[in-house]
């Protein structure tokens, strides 16, 4: 019984070994595949219970575990959408062939990097055939709130690099002098005009003509001016008409000391601002406020049109897209401005060794992993996204080869057993001769 127990231990050192052999190929293999996470091998003795002062040897088995949660160097790359993750968390990714059968909500499965191109339809999609998930943005570019326990909110992230965007102008601010010897008894009263371009909401140029009128009074100086505002897209409507008056004091000689609404939009002086209704929709005009140099002022004898501040854009078209540190996926126009079209999460479980692994460095949850939590990238536990980068493999090549050389001396000493119980068998069997 126990030159056979020996025996068995010998077979089960040879087949343990040759799994270890095995998971060290895989790793050795995949040293130079990006994300890839190194299969470890466990020796665990198995013991049987012996009696009668004989021992029965119970050999020893192995256990095989995918170290997930192990993370390999980051190496930078050209390629805006190339993406790996620093720190805890990893990327909600789909396989491209659900995604093109379009039945349902495609499966999520998770990765620790992956170098994402535009296909022929506009996603984001790996070589391998592996599609970036994310939160789609409204179009003003903020995120929903979407459930964080479950990837419905998930879509495709799908990039139509032929887009055109434009956006309107909302509010704009005027800086402008006013000459102070125009409002003086003995000037002329010459009308100062300052035309302001906005965009409407077809991305169009209209303007907004603004008159500025003084008042001149039979003697000394009245420091009042009369604006008029006309809208180009309504045919030259006025849309605002506003009385200025401008302190000649000491220490407040130039500001604003008071704004009275003809027609129009109100003035308010908390914020020294009215708004105006042009064709497209209202317009917020900051002036400044009352007492301050910030906006319209009366100083000296020139008209200097100081500063002036809008937003909005033209039409334009996209010319590239990239995915910042928390995940939000900006577009860039060649009008100057950027739009924030999708958020990438970052997907974090309680056991990430307990996974499912699948081709291509991707990973399923699985019950022992734990439930998974959407996290936004940065935030709790999970690190954040490193774009132009890439995960390369977990694999260390030189202690690979060194675990290669102990586990072939100890294939090769269990070998040795099995040789040496033969002879020993031999042995007992030359004995009845």
């Amino acid at each position: 019984m126990t030159i056979s127990s020996s025996l068995n231990a010998g077979v089960a050192g040879l087949s343990s070994n040759a799994s270890r052999l095995a998971s060290i190929s895989d790793n050795i293999a995949n040293s130079s595949t990006y994300g890839y996470k190194r299969v470890q091998t466990d020796f665990h003795s198995m013991v049987i219970s012996s009696s009668g002062g004989t021992y029965s040897a119970g050999g020893v088995r192995t256990t095989n575990q995918r170290l997930i949660d192990e993370r390999g160097p980051l190496v930078s790359t050209n390629n805006p959408t190339d993406l790996a993750v620093r720190g805890r968390g990893m990327l909600p990714v789909a396989s491209l062939s659900s995604v093109s059968v379009d039945n349902g909500d495609p499966q999520m499965m998770l990765a620790t990097t992956g170098s994402f191109r535009t296909d022929a339809d506009g996603y984001l999609t790996t070589d391998s055939g592996l599609v970036l998930l994310g939160w789609p943005a409204l179009p003003d570019g903020s995120i929903p709130s979407y459930p964080r326990d479950t990837a419905d909110g998930l879509e495709p992230v799908q990039i139509n690099v032929n887009q055109f965007s434009g956006e309107p102008t909302t509010q704009m601010s005027l800086s402008v002098n006013l000459p102070a010897t125009e409002t003086e008894s003995i000037s002329e009263g010459d009308m100062q005009e300052l035309s302001v371009e906005y965009f409407n909401n077809l991305g169009n140029s209209e303007n907004i003509s603004v008159e500025f009128t003084p008042t001149v009074p039979a003697a000394g100086s009245s420091n009042e001016w009369t604006v008029v505002m006309r809208d180009s897209a309504s045919g030259g409507a006025v849309i605002g008409e506003y009385i200025l008056t401008f302190n000649d004091s000491r220490t407040a000689g130039g500001t604003l000391a008071s704004v009275t609404t003809v027609s129009g939009g109100a003035y308010d002086p908390a914020t020294g601002s009215m708004i105006v209704n042009v064709d497209g929709g209202p317009i917020e005009i900051d002036i400044g406020n009352i007492g301050e140099s910030n906006g319209i002022t009366q100083l000296s004898d020139q008209f200097a049109p100081v500063s002036i501040s809008k937003d909005g854009s033209p039409v334009g078209n996209m010319t590239s897209v990239e995915i910042d540190a928390n995940g939000y996926v900006h577009a860039f126009f060649d009008t100057g401005i950027t739009r924030t079209i999708y958020q990438i999460p970052l997907v974090d479980l309680p056991n990430p060794n307990g996974m499912i692994a699948l081709d291509r460095q991707t990973y399923l949850p699985s019950p022992e992993s734990g439930t998974y939590f959407l996290w936004d990238a940065g935030e709790g536990p999970t690190g954040d996204i490193v774009s132009y980068a890439r995960e390369e493999s977990a694999t260390d090549v030189a202690g690979e080869l060194t675990s290669m050389i102990q586990t072939q001396r100890a294939y090769s000493s269990n070998a040795k057993v099995i040789q040496t119980v033969d002879e020993m068998l031999q042995e007992t069997t030359n004995i009845k001769r």
